[in-house]
This record gives structure tokens, C-alpha cells and sequence, in this order.
């Protein structure tokens, strides 16, 4: 018997779709020198999604990538929000009609009801641009991010 049963949360993800969203997310990088990162909340905390997707990008110290190159996927789950956050060093390159139709294409997978099936492909599609705006250099490149979901409150 567990002691305040009602004080566990609901796992978002089952564990074969978080292997799927961290596997997806060491594809894209493998022939890049982009770093993708998962940020998954309930509840966007009073301030607009974008800003907060911002906040916990610098928080997890993704401005630090050597080339300025790490784009950050935001999820708040009980809100229905998301953002995608790239640093200058790619959004320099893709602009900003490539973000916007980024984040309607997950929202049409989302409306779906396979929000994994959605992260999975948009991880794919940052990839792809992250490979042809920053291709791989075997001598150079490193992972420099951890490849993991992360989960806040």
C-alpha cells in the first residue's frame, strides 16, 4: 500500500515513448553539431510560453554551444502550450516562417492525440536543418548537451 497515492503525478510518457523522444533526439544529432533538447512541464508559470521557453533555455545553459546552435523543444502539458527555442546562431540561419511552421505542424500532430509521434517528428525536421546549416565535423564536434528529457514541475 502506498502512503498519499494522491500525491504522485501521472507519467506524460510512457517509457518506450521516452526512449523514442531521446533516441529521435541522438539521431538528429549525429550528423550535426546542433544540440535538441526536451524541456516537458505541466503548467506554463504566469508568463507567456515563449518567454518561458526562453527561461529554461538559458537556464539549462544552452547559449553555450560552441557554435550557437541549440534549439530547445518546450512543452507544458495541462496548458497545451509549446515553443520552439533556437539560439542565434541557428535562428540566424532559418528565420522565422521556419519556427512558426515548425510549431504548426507539431500542433497538427498534437491535435491528433500522438503528441509523442509530433515531438518525434519535429526532433527529425530540427535535425535535418541543424545538418544542413551545421554539418558534422568529425574532428570538432562533440556532444555537448545532454540528450535526456527533462521534466519540471
Amino acid at each position: 500500500m502506498k502512503l498519499f497515492p494522491f500525491f504522485k503525478k501521472p507519467a506524460f510518457f510512457t517509457d518506450a515513448e521516452k526512449h523514442r523522444i531521446v533516441e529521435a533526439i541522438r539521431h538528429a544529432e549525429q550528423q550535426t553539431s546542433g544540440e535538441v533538447r526536451v524541456y516537458v512541464e505541466s503548467k506554463t508559470p504566469y508568463v507567456e510560453t515563449m518567454d518561458r521557453a526562453a527561461e529554461v533555455f538559458f537556464d539549462l545553459k544552452m547559449d553555450k554551444t560552441d557554435h550557437r546552435n541549440a534549439v530547445l523543444l518546450y512543452i507544458a502539458t495541462t496548458h497545451k502550450e509549446l515553443a520552439l527555442f533556437g539560439d542565434e546562431g541557428i535562428y540566424n540561419q532559418t528565420g522565422e516562417l521556419f519556427w512558426n511552421n515548425a510549431v504548426k505542424k507539431m500542433m497538427s500532430d498534437f491535435n491528433e492525440d500522438d503528441i509523442c509521434e509530433g515531438m518525434v517528428q519535429c526532433i527529425k525536421m530540427i535535425g535535418e536543418t541543424l545538418k544542413e546549416k551545421f554539418p558534422y565535423n568529425r574532428s570538432e564536434d562533440k556532444n555537448e548537451l545532454p540528450d535526456e528529457i527533462v521534466f519540471g514541475k
